[in-house]
């Protein structure tokens, strides 16, 4: 046996970490406190006669021991993980730069007649509920279609301008001059210096992973040290990941935990197969998000708990999309959202929360603290 690190991760609502440990003629698989109910049964590999020691469970050579790495796992009680979303929460990028978009696309595709002022632009949005193409049509529709415009091409147009509008806003973005939302420094401060894992989603940000990281950067680097940040490849790379795409478990487990870990997995296919039937039915519901996004974002909110090393249930996410709500209640995790200028009137009926902004009467780390949604 060599002394390699060996890790399996239990998609089910936690990460295992079992490392394996030589010491003179003992192995000893290693698991937090608060993980060990998840440890796979294993009865051909252990012997029978095993006994209890203390905080470790002793099987003979094989031990399953506390290792806690954080103050969670202390007191398992306090448990709690921030998940962020990027959009809307982060930043309030539709406030900030999508008006200004769609001026700057205008002036590319040659509409000088078209410029759309600040209340111009919220009464479009107020008319649309917020769709950016039904937006478009009720404004050329009040002011007049370019002549030289076929009426068959009217949808072709249309895709065009939301084209340049989306290249505009990520050049916005990307800039030094959009603001992050007030409070969230300190928010995320507050979180670190009370033990609170931060995960920043980007793995379904609506801009993409690259205009999200962008958003990210402007916390600075000290800020983005203490935080994880869980993209496309995370998710990939995550146990819960690997089952959704179908990567399976990783070729260099112990025999015997790999055909546990599979085990494991058959059930969470199972209950993948019964979310996705929930999603179907969902996604009728909802027209910001198909079955298919739906499913991302479930699997991204898996993985971004797996990598907070904390129960789904104990895990908050911070959304400002419905797609998000959405996610997070599909797999039970609680959610609370932050409005933003695109959802200032949107309904949320299956959020636990619905705030304004970080910092004093609105979301805290404090509030999150003492308001347990389980």
């Amino acid at each position: 046996l060599s002394a390699t690190m060996e890790t399996v991760s239990c998609p089910i609502l936690h990460t295992l970490r079992v490392s394996s440990i030589i010491n003179d003629n003992n192995k000893y698989y290693q698991v937090p406190r608060n993980q060990l109910h998840f440890l796979p049964s294993i009865p051909h590999t252990f012997p029978r006669n095993f006994s209890f020691r203390g905080k470790n469970v002793q099987f003979n050579r094989f031990t399953a021991s506390s290792s806690p790495s954080s103050p969670f796992d202390q007191d398992p009680s306090q448990e709690l993980a921030v998940l962020l979303e990027v959009e809307g929460v982060l930043m309030d990028v539709y406030r900030l730069g999508n008006r200004q978009g769609f001026n700057v696309a205008f002036r590319k595709l040659g509409l000088d007649c078209a410029n759309w002022t600040e209340p111009v632009y919220l009464d479009l949005v107020r008319k649309s509920a917020g769709d950016e193409e039904r937006m478009l049509i009720l404004y050329f529709n009040r002011i007049g279609w370019p002549t030289s415009l076929p009426t068959s091409e009217k949808q072709t147009f249309i895709k065009g301008v939301l084209r340049e509008k989306k290249n505009a806003l990520d050049d916005f973005v990307m800039s030094k001059n959009l603001p992050l939302r007030p409070g969230v420094e300190d928010f995320i401060d507050d979180a670190y210096k009370e033990g609170i894992p931060v995960v920043i989603l980007t793995a379904y940000s609506k801009s993409g992973d690259k205009i999200a990281r962008s958003i990210i950067e402007k916390l600075g680097n000290d800020r983005t040290s203490n935080i994880k940040i869980v993209g496309n490849e995370e998710v990939e790379q995550s146990f819960y990941g690997q089952l959704v795409l179908g990567k399976g478990v990783s070729s260099g487990l112990d025999e015997q935990l790999s055909k546990e870990a599979r085990k494991a997995a058959s059930a969470e296919k199972q209950r993948i197969a019964e979310e996705v039937a929930s999603m179907l039915k969902l996604s009728v519901e909802i027209n910001t998000s198909s079955t298919e996004s739906l499913q991302k974002i479930v699997t991204a909110l898996r993985a971004g708990a797996e990598y907070a090393e904390v129960s789904v249930y104990n895990c908050v996410l911070i959304a400002g999309s419905q797609s998000g709500v959405a996610g997070a209640e599909r797999i039970g995790m609680p959610c609370v959202v932050l409005r933003s200028s695109l959802t200032s009137r949107a309904e949320f009926p299956s959020a636990n929360a619905i705030m304004d902004g970080f910092g004093g009467a609105d979301l805290t780390i404090s509030k999150l603290r003492h308001k347990r949604w389980t």
